[in-house]
């Protein structure tokens, strides 16, 4: 586990978006960890919830690793012991996200961006014609910076819009703050694998004491019931070898679930602690 959950007051003219470019959160996660309040006019002295605690993703910590349902990005540089996070948008529902692993495999700074058919297609049907090719600049839809995947077709690239990170908004690439793809490019090499996930509840273990984290899956066919949701959690908790033989916080772990708040949760203490230790760079 990495970071440190933070609570700041708003003041009169914050916004969620605001908040999250400023802390390299996604709008979807703040609204998730501060239900209740209004997203575009939290108001003057209202506490806010920064959802800076993260159980690391499963598997192995190497590379960039992408968790579609945290909107998040895990930044892993060889041989430093160190994790980078940013927020990202991904691809909305019917233009999906890819799953699996691959690799950067180019590096474009200030990039042109040529709309595919498909994309120039569905604009059409809405009565906007784009243009074959978008020149670099304050109008360009990938921003200063892309990097080329080798899932064919998919990049992590910038964006010439404030809103959207943290969101289902692209058409299946995974798009960056600015400023955070500038920092996330200047250190990754081209070569860095990258791994996509679809993991919405994590586990994690500090302090001596287990922790869920857990997240709306994502799903395209209607939201699954709250049942199946606590199934598919208990489950994974029973077949966690390292958990045999401890005392779970059934309840909790239900509460939690519910949520979906993407906090970072005791559900149960070890006998021995046991800790991870992971520095959290932003």
């Amino acid at each position: 586990m990495v970071g440190e959950v933070q609570v700041i007051k708003a003041r009169y003219e914050d916004t969620f978006a605001d908040l999250g470019t400023a802390n390299h959160l996604g709008y979807l996660e703040m609204v998730a960890a501060n239900p209740g309040v209004d997203a575009w006019l939290p108001g003057e002295g209202t506490e806010i919830i920064l959802p800076t605690r993260y159980i690391l993703p499963p598997g192995p910590r190497e590379g960039i690793v992408i968790n579609l349902p945290e909107y998040r990005l895990y930044y892993y540089p060889k041989g430093r012991g160190v994790v980078y996070t940013y927020p990202l948008g991904i691809g909305r529902e019917g233009w999906g996200s890819p799953l699996g692993t691959g690799r950067v495999t180019l590096k474009t700074p200030n990039p042109a961006w040529y709309p595919p058919k498909s994309i120039r297609e569905e604009h059409a049907a809405e009565g906007e014609l784009l243009p074959s090719v978008v020149p670099p600049g304050p109008d360009n839809p990938l921003g200063p910076y892309k990097m080329t995947l080798s899932f064919p077709g998919y990049l992590i690239h910038g964006s010439n819009k404030k809103f959207g990170i943290g969101m289902r908004v692209s058409h299946g690439c995974f798009r960056m703050l600015n400023h955070n793809v500038l920092e996330l490019a200047a250190m990754v090499p081209v070569g860095t694998p990258v791994r996509i996930i679809n993991e919405p509840y994590k586990f994690g273990i500090s302090g001596g004491k287990v922790y869920l984290e857990a997240h709306a899956p994502l799903d395209d066919e209607g939201t699954p019931s709250v049942v199946d949701k606590h199934t598919t959690v208990i489950n994974a908790l029973l077949q966690r070898e390292e958990l045999s033989g401890l005392s779970l916080d059934w309840e909790m772990v239900r509460e939690v679930v519910a949520a979906e708040d993407g906090l970072p949760v005791a559900i149960a203490r070890q006998v021995e602690p046991l800790e991870i230790s992971e520095q959290i760079a932003f």
